[in-house]
């Protein structure tokens, strides 16, 4: 089995996630994780045995590493990728993909001028629950979506210094709606709000989303809930499928309602392993780095239409 010589930019929370499945997948070497941390790095380098950097231009140096998973605060993306690409290495960034469409499009673009992949973190795409859902929708067992409704809420998370709520959490739904339903957002129209002392930004949001073929999105996020919960409700003229996303369910009611069976499976570790392979076969990325870029274009509309009070198309967004 042919295997990919892998790095980590950025073992906090997420980032070490990405080193534990790197460490266990059979086609992936980790060569070597980076943290400005010394403490964090310690941890992470004797857990999973490999070689730690606290400078990550130093594990960009190094000629075994073919890709790394940059797992950095999203105000660093744009430098560290930049870096990576132009090291040559392929990358998988956590989304967003940047803080700005200028940083995104840089990125993409440079990443096809050094012949190197890039792709996006949008986990929620590799949940089991969400792909049934796709499969579901795609048979025609609850007829023609009309809309969908997601809930994403839970107490605020201390690790989150440089966003709001809308590109930590609301970019999930926007990109699932969007992966769902095959088809882009034309406008978007928000309400945004901040009430904890301790959040720089935003921390509760609404947004509706209208799609090109009509299908109406609703979003609710916040970190104000005292319980987590990740939900989302897709209505279709025969029936209404809906998903959990923590438990990894699916329900459908309606002319053909049923429970559905679904194998769990952690969805980082299918999309670490979707990323590999599309190194290995030399194929394009799954989720690539214009999907994180039309993410990151519906948050920044819902951004501006929040602080405009009015609804914003998006091909404004530029």
């Amino acid at each position: 089995m042919k295997t990919v010589n892998v790095g980590v930019i950025g073992v906090g929370a997420m980032g070490y996630n990405h080193a534990r499945v790197y460490y266990r997948l059979d086609n992936a070497n980790l060569v070597g994780v980076s943290d400005v941390s010394e403490r964090t790095l310690a941890k992470v380098c004797k857990k999973y045995d490999t070689k730690g950097y606290t400078d990550y231009r130093e594990l960009l140096n190094n000629p075994e590493i073919e890709a790394v998973s940059v797992c950095v605060p999203t105000t660093h993306h744009y430098n560290v990728v930049m870096e990576a690409i132009e090291k040559g290495k392929d990358v998988l960034v956590e989304k967003p993909i940047a803080f700005t469409l200028e940083e995104a499009e840089g990125m993409i673009q440079a990443a096809k001028e050094k012949g190197v992949k890039l792709s996006t973190g949008h986990v929620e795409r590799f949940n089991p629950a969400v792909q049934k859902a796709k499969e579901l929708i795609e048979m025609d067992v609850i007829g023609d979506v009309v809309s969908a409704s997601a809930k994403r809420v839970g107490p605020f998370p201390p690790r989150i210094k440089d966003v709001g709520v809308a590109i930590d959490l609301a970019i999930h739904d926007l990109d699932v709606m969007y992966y769902l339903f095959d088809d882009d957002v034309t406008q978007v129209y928000a309400t945004m709000g901040s009430i904890l002392e301790k959040c720089e930004y935003e921390d509760h949001a609404e947004i509706m989303t209208k799609f090109e073929n009509g299908i109406t999105g609703i979003l609710e996020v916040n970190w104000l809930t005292p319980y987590k919960r990740r939900a989302l409700e897709i209505t279709g003229t025969d029936g209404i499928i809906s998903i959990d996303y923590i438990d990894q369910s699916i329900d459908v009611a309606g002319k053909f309602a049923q429970k559905v069976d679904i194998q769990h499976e952690e969805p980082l570790k299918y999309e670490i392993a979707s990323f590999l392979n599309s190194i290995i076969n030399d194929e394009e990325m799954e989720i690539t780095g214009e999907d994180g870029l039309n993410a990151l274009k519906m948050v920044l509309a819902a951004n501006k239409s929040s602080k405009e009070r009015i609804p914003i198309k998006l091909n404004e967004i530029k």
